[in-house]
């Protein structure tokens, strides 16, 4: 593999891992203030970039030994809308210098699988953006958001609210692959 693209695997597995993390810390969050639907929603996500986080890892199983995530993360955890504002920080990242160079990198480096590793993870992000922004306008407002069941494809982490469709939009996947997060 070559190096470049090596490296982008390297660092977007770090960045999908600590985002997994976040998550489910600020779910915890959520719980506690009385938003159960954001919370799920966290839940959710956070199980998405585990699996980003996990297909990128698979592209690297040629590696042997030890190398270092350059990795960005958000910090600075708080309430429930301020960490919503930390993930949307963070997938808007993604979704409009991250991935999109990734992807171009890996295509132009001839790497298949990791371009379409980052290539799923490129349209996930941007799932999440919109969900975020819809679980944020709703607790500006002091409210919880309103949210139906959550299906999270654990092939390429695609994150639908409401039912499974029959086939992933992503990846193809059939619909027994998605997970279920309901209320």
């Amino acid at each position: 593999m070559k190096a470049m693209t090596q490296q982008n695997l390297i660092n977007a597995f770090g960045g999908e891992s600590q985002a997994h993390m976040r998550y489910m810390h600020f779910s915890n969050t959520a719980v506690k203030e009385g938003y159960t639907n954001v919370a799920r929603l966290f839940t959710a996500i956070a199980f998405a970039e585990y699996i980003h986080a996990g297909d990128h890892y698979a592209c690297l199983k040629h590696m042997n030994g030890d190398a270092v995530a350059d990795a960005g993360a958000t910090f600075g955890p708080g309430d429930t809308l301020k960490n919503l504002g930390l993930a949307l920080m963070g997938e808007r990242f993604e979704v409009a210098e991250m991935y999109p160079v990734y992807l171009e990198v890996a295509k132009f480096q001839g790497e298949r699988k990791a371009a379409q590793s980052f290539g799923w993870a490129y349209e996930v992000e941007q799932q999440h953006v919109k969900l975020y922004e819809r679980a944020e306008r709703a607790v500006k407002k002091g409210k919880d958001m309103r949210l139906r069941d959550v299906h999270v494809c654990e092939v390429c982490g695609c994150t639908i609210e409401g039912e499974a469709p029959d086939r992933c939009p992503v990846c193809n996947a059939r619909s027994k692959a998605f997970m279920a997060f309901v209320d």
